[in-house]
């Protein structure tokens, strides 16, 4: 039994050997001639000609200057963005409470409040005994990390609620009228 398991293999190994040795001659011994010939054809073609490259013109500098009569200034925006801003003699039914005057007129920015709340991303929780955290990544790539209090998004949203798919916030915007009100808004977790 042993003694045929070994003339099996070696029969194996002698087929392979005799197969990869006639690859090979089948490869080393084609006839090249009609390769060589289209090559002499090639070379005995007369040579063409080549059309010169186009005139390239010379660099005309341009020195700006700012006040030309007659040209417009390309570092003046050509359109106004009209943010609605709270104007200290507005009326007295704008809707804005208290608590709503304080977060909008006196309280330092925080940095995720520069972002549009459509242009950021949820994309996690850390939670311990004795905090809830939610990860937010903001358009640029950079990793954030907020609670419950927290302000993100350009509309003053407060965090009120961070769930494992979810931050929860509260807005205050102004609406074509004028009147400010508070409107609910999520954050949902991007899988």
């Amino acid at each position: 039994m042993i003694f045929t398991n070994i003339i099996i293999k070696s029969l194996i190994k002698v087929c392979l050997v005799l197969f990869f040795l006639t690859t090979i001659q089948g490869c080393v011994s084609q006839d090249i001639s009609d390769i060589e010939q289209e090559v002499s054809e090639i070379m005995a073609r007369s040579g063409g000609r080549i059309e010169p490259l186009p005139e390239i013109k010379p660099y005309e500098a341009y020195a700006y200057e700012s006040g030309q009569l007659g040209r417009k200034n390309p570092f003046k925006p050509f359109y106004i963005i009209d943010k609605p801003s709270i104007s200290d003699n507005a009326a007295v039914d704008d809707g804005l409470t208290e608590e709503m005057e304080r977060e909008i007129r006196n309280r330092n920015r925080e940095e995720l409040e520069q972002f549009e709340l459509d242009s950021l991303r949820m994309v996690g929780t850390i939670d311990n005994e004795n905090n809830n955290w939610a990860i937010v990544l903001d358009p640029d790539g950079v990793v954030h990390r907020v609670k419950v209090g927290n302000y993100v998004g350009a509309n003053i949203g407060k965090i009120t609620n961070i769930y494992e798919d979810r931050i929860e916030l509260r807005e205050i915007v102004q609406d074509s009228n004028g009147r400010w009100e508070e409107r609910e808004a999520a954050l949902a977790l991007i899988e």
